[in-house]
């Protein structure tokens, strides 16, 4: 049995983790720019953070569609990744000048063409990996590139908690540039040591075979869902989308709470959002173990009652105490659980049906709700106080918890695993 190329895999992997990184600091350090220079209210900084979100839902299928049309020396997806990137760190670079000069309408430009940027590579760079991964392999391989997406994400938080000073106005620009950085030399590696068009050619070449069978298995399958497995499909989509509506609520104002609510200074926020991404990391082994001995539903349900649990400690926590790193870790522990087992269940309940059409079903709620939670909740903790936060929070999850228990399907427990680490096999 051909075994994973961890090696190539690490490499191919690297884009992800700068793109993580990324994102990292986008929903960290953005909204603090433009409430704190730009003196923005809630509201109108909700529909700022909310503004990616809306470009994604057209942007990743609009030119994750063109790079598999695309034939270059360099392949499919490396022109877009190398383009995009290189883009993306000179607007990144830019950022930091516009808030030190108060230049609102720079800040916005250099931000709008850097969101553009990031959705011109973000699909591509997600492809590559099933691009150049045999098929029976690609678990493997997915769980490597999660990882890595995880560890750009305590790289950008170690930067904010290393090298953001206390003060109204904080100067941000170490940690843009040590993004900017980690994207560079992501892509340099990319570049020099993956050669995508001839490992693709030899990917394709390999499952031809495979692709045959696959495709009369295809052919076998009825298009149409039962009407109950249907019912349970519509149920856990609507709790994908209360779920991420409490949670990125959570993300994306967090650094906000922690500063008007705890009167935390600096980057001293990342320290907890660090605790819970680190706590998560280390749950995926364990979550896949107990995932294949209670089943899916069991996890998802145990994820969410951390999860409102973390909320509804933090919520009567008047001011910061260290103690609520132990709620922080809970919530990385719940957030893995619900995780790992969602997109899985939603594949299996339409195992009957048309898969793809499916999983870009669930990719759309979640970012319904990341477009919807953070004006709803910028509203609310305008117009009544930041303290609505976690309650907030608390009430969507809660909801999600109704509505998963309406789930009867696609629980279906895993096959023994061949390793360990595909117990890590998360998406995106």
């Amino acid at each position: 049995m051909e075994k994973l190329n961890y090696r190539r895999t690490f490499f191919i992997g690297l884009a992800f983790l700068s793109i993580c990184a990324f994102w990292q600091m986008y929903d960290n350090l953005i909204p603090l720019i433009l409430q704190n220079t730009f003196y923005l209210n809630e509201t109108f900084t909700g529909m700022i953070m909310a503004a990616d979100n809306v470009l994604a839902v057209f942007l990743l299928p609009f030119f994750g569609t063109l790079s598999d049309k695309v034939n270059t020396p360099l392949g499919k997806r490396t022109p877009f990744i190398l383009a995009g990137t290189c883009v993306s760190i000179v607007f990144l670079l830019l950022l930091p000048v516009a808030d030190r000069t108060e230049n609102f309408v720079m800040f916005v430009a250099c931000l709008a063409i850097l969101l553009v940027s990031m959705g011109f590579y973000r699909s591509p760079a997600v492809a590559l990996m099933p691009d150049l991964t045999p098929k029976h392999l690609r678990s493997k391989a997915n769980a490597v590139i999660n990882l890595m997406g995880a560890i750009g994400g305590v790289y950008t938080l170690l930067l904010i908690s290393f090298l953001v000073k206390g003060g109204r106005r904080p100067d941000y620009t170490g940690v843009f540039a040590g993004v900017a950085l980690i994207m560079a030399a992501a892509v340099l590696f990319l570049l020099f040591t993956v050669k995508e068009k001839k490992l693709a050619a030899q990917i394709a070449a390999e499952e031809i075979q495979e692709e045959k069978v696959l495709g009369e298995k295809v052919a076998d399958r009825t298009s149409q869902l039962p009407k109950a497995v249907k019912k349970s499909l519509y149920m856990i989509l609507i709790s994908i989308f209360f779920w991420f509506t409490a949670y990125n609520a959570v993300t994306t104002a967090f650094s906000r709470y922690a500063v008007k609510v705890w009167k935390l200074e600096g980057g001293g926020f990342a320290d907890c959002l660090m605790v819970a991404t680190v706590a998560a990391i280390f749950s995926y082994i364990p979550i896949g173990i107990l995932s294949e001995k209670f089943g899916r539903k069991k996890c998802i349900q145990g994820g969410l009652v951390l999860l409102l649990i973390s909320y509804l400690a933090a919520a009567f926590f008047p001011v910061y105490h260290p103690a609520i790193n132990v709620g922080f870790v809970l919530i990385g522990m719940g957030w893995a659980s619900v995780s790992v087992n969602s997109l899985p269940m939603v594949v299996e309940i339409c195992s009957l049906g048309d898969v793809g059409k499916y999983t870009g079903v669930y990719y759309t709620f979640s970012m319904a709700a990341q477009i919807f939670t953070p004006v709803f909740s910028g509203f609310l903790m305008q117009h009544i106080s930041y303290k609505i936060l976690f309650p907030y929070a608390c009430i969507f999850t809660c909801l999600a918890m109704i509505t998963m228990s309406m789930v009867h399907h696609g629980d279906s427990r895993p096959k023994e695993k061949k390793s360990m680490l595909e117990h890590f096999d998360v998406e995106d």
